[in-house]
């Protein structure tokens, strides 16, 4: 079953009861902006079995240390937004499998030869699935393609970076377009859905019994979600395809608003293809995390990812 993501954007105050989400919103401005299913409510339960990401993106959401503590307990990833509203904390469960002890033995015991071929399945793929976008929205694509089947492993020649920079100099095009985190829009929904995708990536790794924080390739001392960062690169076009859609739609996307956050949450419900069978994104990468941990324990050699 798909797990929902839930986005508070308004005041409210959240606490547990009978393994339910309970969500008490206090009276509702007309200028407000909430959830259609919220409005006439000043209570509403979800299960927390049902949940998969939780968003908190306001100042005066109070949420109880137990609503926490179950949250976790069923592998919420829970995020927290500053106060430019934007993902700044992602909070995931410590024991995310009966076998974890084991997983993380595997991990830990990783060879450099596997992690240098393993990033070179994932470059291959996501380099793959950048040219593939590419080439649906009109642009000349071959070379990535070439690029993708001469990356080595470990991707020594770097061809992700390569790539990169063909890749968006002509996605946005006719826009004059520079990937930077805090560059220009639409970099604003760039960062926005390359965060949600991150929080699910995390949760799908600790559910499979993984650490997020040894990565393959990605090893920044500071950096808490490496692996969650390494694993996450083939799916990243998915998001780009989303954020062409709404600048095709001419929608005012320079302030990142409710309707735009809306449509980003649905990231992890995104249909996708997977060895020929369409899936939601979250589905598609709980498939690739399993497949990840069988490949530090040597039982396969591929890690199963998506292409579009």
């Amino acid at each position: 079953m798909i797990k929902r993501t839930l986005y508070f954007g308004n005041p409210a105050y959240l606490s547990t009861r009978n393994e339910q989400l309970i969500v008490k919103a206090p009276e509702i401005e007309k200028n407000d902006t909430i959830p259609d299913d919220f409005k006439t409510l000043t209570e509403k339960t979800i299960p927390i079995e049902d949940i998969g990401v939780l968003i908190l993106d306001h100042a005066r959401i109070t949420i109880s240390q137990p609503t926490i503590a179950k949250l976790l307990a069923n592998n919420v990833a829970l995020i927290c937004c500053d106060e430019s509203r934007h993902p700044t904390g992602l909070m995931l469960n410590l024991d995310g499998n009966s076998i974890q002890a084991e997983r993380y033995k595997h991990q830990l015991a990783a060879s450099i030869p596997l992690k240098k071929q393993l990033w070179q399945q994932t470059i291959r793929v996501k380099i793959r699935n950048q040219a593939q976008l590419l080439q649906q929205n009109g642009s000349d694509a071959k070379i990535m393609f070439n690029w993708a089947e001469d990356v080595k492993s470990g991707d020594t020649a770097n061809h992700e970076s390569r790539a990169a920079v063909y890749y968006w100099q002509r996605i946005f095009a006719p826009l004059d377009f520079y990937r930077k985190r805090d560059g220009n829009p639409p970099n604003n929904l760039l960062n926005y859905g390359y965060a949600i995708l991150r929080a699910a990536t995390a949760r799908s790794l600790v559910g499979s019994g993984l650490l997020p924080t040894l990565g393959i390739f990605h090893r920044n001392r500071y950096n808490a979600y490496a692996l969650a960062d390494d694993i996450m690169e083939p799916y990243r076009p998915y998001v780009d395809q989303l954020v062409l859609e709404i600048l095709r739609e001419k929608l005012p996307y320079k302030e990142l608003n409710t309707d735009l956050k809306a449509r980003l949450l649905k990231i992890p419900a995104l249909d996708i293809q997977m060895d020929g069978e369409i899936s939601p994104l979250m589905v598609a990468l709980q498939r690739t995390t399993a497949s990840l941990a069988r490949c530090y324990a040597g039982e396969q050699r591929r890690i199963i990812y998506p292409e579009m």
